[in-house]
C-alpha cells in the first residue's frame, strides 16, 4: 500500500500546480525577508492535546497553555508583518498568494494571549499572581518548608555537638523536645511551631509535619487546578480558531520546508505541463481501461529538459562531507590532499518523438544514478519541490512513476533474481498508463544473454508501441542498441568512460550506443597477451569493427561537445562585449545630449540677457528721442509763430516764392534735393531724433525706409528722418 502511494502520490495535475505556486510564494517571502515562516519553536503535539482537552473541559497543563501561547503569538506576529508589508506595497499580496490569503484569515484573540501570559510562566508553571488563594497557599507552604529546614539544621548541629540524646514527649497536648547526652536518637515527622530550636525543651505543633504540609500542598494543588480550569474554559471559547491556526501553520511549515530545501541546494523552479490531450488531467482518468475519454495520441507535444540535474542524495552527502571537513581541521587537510569528489550532473533533453531511451555503459558508470535522478526529479516537481538543476527545468506531469531497480530476489516466495524482475515488470505493465514514467534497470539481465536480450527488446517495443509516455532502461545487451535504427521512438545514450585513466566520467553521451570496454581494460591491467588475443578472436572481427565505429562516433561526439562548449563560451563573451558596447554608446549619447542641452541653455541665457539689454537701451533711446522731439517741436512752433508775425508785418515788402527770381528758386531746389536724396549703403547720415550719426546698412526705396547701425543697435527709419552730411 505504501509503495502504491509512493508511485502515484495521489495528486492531480492541478494539485501539483497549486503546490508549486505555494512553494514559489514561500520563496518570494524568504527573498523579501519581512515575513519569515519559522515555526520551529511551536510544539504542535502539545497544542493538539490542549485542543482536545479544552473540547472535553479537561484542565490543560501549563506546558500546553504555553504551546497555545506560542502558536497565537507566532500567527499574530506573522499577520502583523504581512500587513506592514502590504502597507508599503499592495502588489506583494498577489506575489505572496496563496499564502497571503491563508495568513490574513488568522483570527487571534489577543485578550487570551494576555491571560495566558499573566497566568503561566515561561517554564510552564503557574504564577503566584494567578489567584489570591494560590498565592496564600504557596506562602504557607514556603513558611512550613522554611521551618523544616531550620529544624533539620538544628538537629544536624546537635548531632555534631557533645549532646547525643534526643527525647520527645507529649506534655499537656503539646510536643516537647529534650536533649540529653549518652544516647543517639533520630527525629522525624514533627513540625516546630516556634521559630527556633534549642538544646533544651521546645514546644511543637500537635499536628504531625506530614499532615500539615500535605494539607498546605493540597490547597496549592486545588488553587492551581481552579486556575487551569478557568484558563481551559477561556481557551474553549476560541478552540475552533486555535485549531484552524494550527492547521494553517502546519501547512505553512510544510510549504516553507519545500522552499527552504530548494533554496539551500540551489534548485530550479520546474515548469510542469500536461501533454496535449482532450481529457481530464486526473490520474484516475488516464488509466488504459478507461475508454470514456478515448485513446491518447502518440504524437502529443511534450519535452523533458533536465539541464545539469543532480541526484538529491549525492548532493546532500557531498555537502555534509564538505561541512565535516571544514569543522575538523585534520580532516580538512586530509580531504584537501585526497580531494573531495564533486557530484557530476546529468543532462537530459528528450522530445515528444522519443518514448524509450536505452542507456548502456560499463558497471559503476552511473546508469542507475541517471534513472534515479530522472525519477526523483519527476516526483519532486509533482510534489511542489524545486528540482536540483542549474537551469530552468521543463518536465511533463507523470501520473505515476514506476521503477524496477535493484535485486528483487525473494526466498520466501521462491523467486530468483530474474523471476523477481519479471514479476515487477508485469505489475508495471498492468498499472502503467500513457501518462506514466517507467524506469527499468538492467532489463533482460539474470538469464541467458540471448534470451534475455530477446525478451528485453520485446518489452521495450511493447512500452514504445502502447505503453507509457516515457520509458528509460539500462542494459548490457548489445542487441538493444539496434532498436533505434528500426524504430524512431527509441533513442540511445551511453555513459562516458575514460580509457586513459580507466575510470567512468559519469557523463551521458546522447545518440551514441555504449560499447564494451572489458577487453581493453583487461589489456591495460596487463592481463597476459595470449588471453587478450584469444578473447578478441572469440569476440569476433565484426564486433570489433562495430566497436571501432562506436569509438569514432564517441570521438566525434566529444569533439562536437568541446566545440559546442567553446562556441557557448565565445557567445557569452560576445554578449558581454555587446552589452558593454551598448552601455558605452548609451553613455556617449547621454553625454552628448547633456552637452547639447547645456549649450542650448547657455545660448538661451545669453540671448535673453542680450534682449533685456537691447530693450533697456531702446527704451532709453526712445525716451531721449521723445524729449528731443518735443523740444524741437516747441522750437519750431516758436519759430513759426515768429515767422508768421514777421510775414504779416512785411507782406508788402517781401515777394512771394512765385515772385522770386529764377536763381533763387534754383538754389532752394538744390538744397531740398540734397537734403532728402536717397542715401546709399555705407553712407554716414545724421538722425536728428537721436542726435547721432549712423551708418546705412540697407535701403528699401519702395517703402522709403532705411536700416541703420547706431552703436550696437540696428534701427529702421524713414528716409525723411535722416539728413545727409
Amino acid at each position: 500500500m505504501e509503495q502504491d502511494q509512493l508511485w502515484s502520490q495521489n495528486r492531480t495535475y492541478e494539485d501539483s500546480l497549486k503546490l508549486l505556486e505555494e512553494t514559489n510564494a514561500a520563496v518570494e517571502m524568504h527573498n523579501h525577508g519581512s515575513c519569515r515562516l519559522h515555526f520551529g519553536h511551536i510544539d504542535a503535539m502539545l497544542v493538539q492535546t490542549a485542543i482536545q482537552n479544552a473540547r472535553r473541559t479537561i484542565p490543560v497543563t501549563g506546558y500546553e497553555a504555553r504551546a497555545v501561547l506560542a502558536l497565537l503569538q507566532s500567527s499574530d506576529s506573522l499577520q502583523g508583518d504581512l500587513k506592514a508589508t502590504l502597507k508599503q506595497d499592495k502588489d506583494w499580496y498577489s506575489r505572496f498568494m496563496p499564502l497571503s490569503e491563508v495568513i490574513m484569515e488568522f483570527v487571534v484573540n489577543r485578550s487570551l494571549v494576555k491571560v495566558i501570559e499573566q497566568v503561566i510562566d515561561e517554564d510552564g508553571s503557574i504564577k503566584d499572581s494567578a489567584s489570591s488563594e494560590l498565592k496564600k497557599s504557596r506562602q504557607q507552604v514556603q513558611v512550613l518548608e522554611r521551618k523544616v529546614q531550620q529544624l533539620m539544621e538544628s538537629l544536624i548541629r546537635i548531632e555534631r555537638s557533645e549532646t547525643s540524646m534526643l527525647e520527645v514527649n507529649n506534655i499537656d497536648g503539646r510536643w516537647c523536645i529534650r536533649v540529653d547526652s549518652g544516647q543517639k536518637t533520630s527525629f522525624k515527622g514533627l513540625l516546630l511551631s516556634s521559630s527556633g530550636v534549642g538544646s533544651t525543651v521546645e514546644p511543637l505543633s500537635a499536628v504531625p509535619l506530614n499532615d500539615e504540609l500535605q494539607r498546605a500542598r493540597g490547597l496549592v494543588a486545588k488553587a492551581e487546578a481552579e486556575v487551569l480550569l478557568t484558563l481551559t474554559k477561556k481557551i474553549q471559547l476560541d478552540v475552533d480558531d486555535i485549531e484552524n491556526i494550527l492547521n494553517s501553520l502546519v501547512q505553512l511549515d510544510v510549504i516553507n520546508a519545500r522552499a527552504t530545501y530548494g533554496l539551500s541546494f540551489g534548485g530550479s523552479n520546474p515548469h510542469i505541463f500536461l501533454p496535449d490531450r482532450n481529457s481530464s488531467s486526473t490520474a484516475q482518468s488516464l488509466t488504459r481501461n478507461d475508454n470514456s475519454n478515448g485513446p491518447l495520441p502518440n504524437n502529443r507535444e511534450w519535452i523533458l529538459h533536465l539541464p545539469k540535474a543532480y541526484h538529491p542524495l549525492l548532493l546532500q552527502s557531498h555537502r555534509e562531507n564538505s561541512q565535516k571537513s571544514k569543522e575538523d581541521v585534520a580532516t580538512s587537510v586530509a580531504a584537501l590532499d585526497k580531494g573531495q569528489p564533486q557530484p557530476v550532473p546529468v543532462d537530459f533533453l528528450v522530445s515528444n518523438k522519443t518514448h524509450v531511451i536505452v542507456i548502456t555503459g560499463p558497471n559503476t558508470g552511473g546508469k542507475t544514478i541517471c534513472l534515479k535522478t530522472v525519477g526523483l526529479a519527476a516526483m519532486m516537481a509533482k510534489s511542489g519541490l524545486y528540482v536540483l538543476a542549474s537551469e530552468s527545468v521543463q518536465i511533463p506531469w507523470f501520473d505515476c512513476v514506476f521503477a524496477d531497480i535493484g535485486d528483487e530476489q525473494s526466498l520466501s516466495q521462491s523467486l530468483s533474481t530474474f523471476s523477481g524482475h519479471l514479476k515487477q515488470i508485469s505489475n508495471i505493465k498492468l498499472q502503467s498508463t500513457r501518462q506514466s514514467l517507467v524506469l527499468l534497470d538492467e532489463v533482460g539481465a539474470g538469464t541467458n544473454p540471448l534470451e534475455g536480450a530477446a525478451l528485453g527488446m520485446s518489452l521495450l517495443e511493447s512500452f514504445a508501441q502502447d505503453g507509457c509516455l516515457l520509458t528509460i532502461a539500462t542494459t548490457h545487451h548489445g542487441e538493444l542498441k539496434t532498436l533505434k535504427y528500426s524504430n524512431e521512438a527509441f533513442e540511445n545514450a551511453c555513459m562516458e568512460f575514460d580509457e586513459v585513466n580507466l575510470k567512468p566520467t559519469y557523463k551521458v553521451l546522447w545518440g551514441i550506443p555504449g560499447r564494451s570496454n572489458a577487453i581493453n581494460i583487461a589489456e591495460r591491467l596487463r592481463l597476459p597477451s595470449v588471453v587478450i588475443d584469444t578473447a578478441r578472436k572469440l569476440y569476433g572481427s565484426s564486433s570489433a569493427e562495430i566497436d571501432e565505429v562506436i569509438t569514432d562516433m564517441e570521438k566525434l561526439k566529444q569533439d562536437y561537445h568541446k566545440r559546442l562548449t567553446e562556441a557557448q563560451y565565445y557567445l557569452i563573451q560576445s554578449k558581454r562585449l555587446h552589452s558593454s558596447l551598448l552601455n558605452t554608446r548609451r553613455k556617449i549619447t547621454e553625454h552628448s545630449t547633456t552637452l547639447r542641452l547645456k549649450k542650448l541653455r547657455d545660448v538661451s541665457d545669453s540671448a535673453a540677457m542680450a534682449r533685456s539689454i537691447l530693450h533697456k537701451n531702446v527704451r532709453e533711446l526712445a525716451a531721449s528721442a521723445k524729449k528731443t522731439s518735443q523740444h524741437n517741436k516747441a522750437i519750431e512752433s516758436s519759430h513759426v509763430s515768429t515767422t508768421n508775425s514777421l510775414h504779416t508785418a512785411s507782406d508788402d515788402k517781401k515777394p512771394t516764392i512765385t515772385d522770386r527770381s529764377p536763381s533763387d528758386a534754383k538754389k532752394f531746389d538744390k538744397s531740398s534735393a540734397g537734403r532728402f536724396a536717397v542715401p546709399k549703403v555705407g553712407d554716414t547720415v545724421h538722425v536728428s531724433s537721436l542726435g547721432k550719426k549712423v551708418t546705412i546698412l540697407k535701403v528699401d526705396s519702395s517703402k522709403g525706409e532705411v536700416e541703420v547701425q547706431a552703436g550696437i543697435m540696428k534701427l529702421k527709419l524713414k528716409v525723411t528722418d535722416i539728413q545727409r552730411l
